[in-house]
Order: C-alpha cells, then structure tokens, then sequence
C-alpha cells in the first residue's frame, strides 16, 4: 500500500516539475535582461534602438538563443506558446543582425531570389526556423492581428521592441498595450489627417489578418480617440526599411542605465 502511494506521489511529483519546466522552457528573464540592457529609447524618431555593436562585443544571447534551442514549444498552453514564437521572431532577428552586420537594412541579408525572411534564421526546438516560417506559418494562423504590433523585423518603421519579454501569464496586456504604443505613433503608426487616417503600412499588407475584426478602420478605431460614426479615407505611411540601430556617437544604451 505504502509503495503504491509513494508510486502515485512519485508520478504527481514528476507531472508537476514537467510542467514547471515546460512552463519555463524559454529564458524570459535572460531576454529581458539584454532588452534593458542593449536597448533605449530614441525620441528623435520615436522608436526603441538597438545597441547592436554593444552586443557583438558580449554573450549576453548566448543563454537566451541556448533556451529556445532546447525549448519544444510543442509542451506549452497556447498562450506561452504564442509569446515563445513573438521572442523567438525577435530574439532571431536580433541575432541576425549582429551575427552579419548589414549596413544599412535586414534586408541587405537576403537577394531577390532568397529574401532574409527565407533564409534559416536559428533553431527553436531542435529544428532550424525561418523569420517567414514564424511570421507566416505559426504565429497569423493563430488568428490575433495584434502580433503584428509585437514582431519587429529591425527596421525604423516596424513597431519598437517592447523592452521586457512577452510572457504567457501577461499576454493578453502585453499584446494590447504593444498595439496602443505603435497606434500612438504619429510618425508611423497611426495619424489622423482631417478626413484621412493615415496608418503604417503593415496594415495594407496584412489587411486579410483584420477582417474578423470588421476591417482594420474597426480594428484600431478601439486604440484611437476619434469620432465613432466617423468613416476616414485611409492612406499609408512610407516605409522606412533602415535599422533600428542606437544613432552612432551616442552613449549606448547600457551606459545610461
């Protein structure tokens, strides 16, 4: 009888420290730790930058490429599952940058033939990603457009890197607020203009991702403050496809902490 208590505890005991480690299988704390780090506001251009040149210099990612190598998403509830794949999306294409060293674009990574977006970015789980195999293949056809203010593909343009890591327990905040920061950017996110509602062009191209919510107009009319009944013609913001980079012969971001 003992044995078989001891047996069943045994099983229990193992079923739960499973599921703490699954919980945890990404090093948020180890990402969070080099977003506060190697990152910093830019008021200039209202973005967040990159200190990119910071990182080449340490191994601050080591720990954090070495947890979603061995993380296997496939053990997470859906919600850490969905913040695993918006880190993995942007700890990759941090990686990249500072593993090849573009100039002046991610995009100088890739060719016509081969775009950056193709091309294997990392492993997560034990197999090698592409940043287009994470954007497209699993994170859309969860159906939340949100994630689209979550990604950031290192460019001015793109939403800022939220500087903490998107975590299961947090994310339905995490997401919505990320959305409401990008749509109060006038500079790229969201400005109305008279009869004109000018918005990123990430909005055009993914236009189909916010059809369940009635269209993008009543998708981001909840983040904005304008008139309900109001039906504003919308345009686009230009594209601005340069790094996210912390501007050259400023402090870094780790020296103003």
């Amino acid at each position: 009888m003992r044995r078989g208590i001891a047996a069943i505890f045994t099983v229990a005991l193992g079923l739960l420290t499973s599921g703490h480690a699954h919980a945890a299988c990404f090093d948020e704390a180890a990402w969070s730790g080099v977003l506060q780090r190697y990152t910093a506001p830019v008021p200039e251009v209202a973005a967040v930058g990159v200190d990119y040149a910071g990182l080449r210099g340490s191994k601050a990612l080591a720990p954090v490429l070495s947890s979603l190598e061995s993380c296997r998403p496939e053990s997470l509830d859906a919600d850490a599952r969905m913040a695993l794949w918006i880190n993995a999306y942007n700890v990759l294409v941090v990686e990249m940058v500072v593993r090849e060293r573009p100039e002046k674009s991610i995009r100088d990574l890739g060719s016509l033939l081969r775009p950056v977006w193709k091309r294997p970015a990392g492993r997560v789980g034990g197999r090698k990603v592409t940043l287009h195999q994470i954007e497209h293949e699993i994170l859309r056809p969860l159906g939340d457009p949100r994630i689209h203010g979550a990604i950031v593909c290192a460019s001015q343009s793109c939403p800022s890197l939220r500087r903490e890591s998107f975590s299961g327990a947090r994310l339905e905040t995490q997401l919505d607020d990320q959305m409401r920061i990008f749509l109060a950017d006038r500079r790229k996110g969201a400005r109305l203009d008279g009869g004109r509602l000018r918005l990123s062009k990430i909005f055009d191209w993914f236009e189909e991702d916010f059809r369940e919510a009635g269209g993008v107009v009543a998708f981001v009319r909840p983040y904005l403050d304008f008139d309900p009944g109001a039906k504003p013609r919308l345009v686009w913001f230009d594209y601005d496809w340069s790094l996210n980079v912390w501007p050259r012969g400023n402090s870094s971001p780790q020296s103003r902490q």
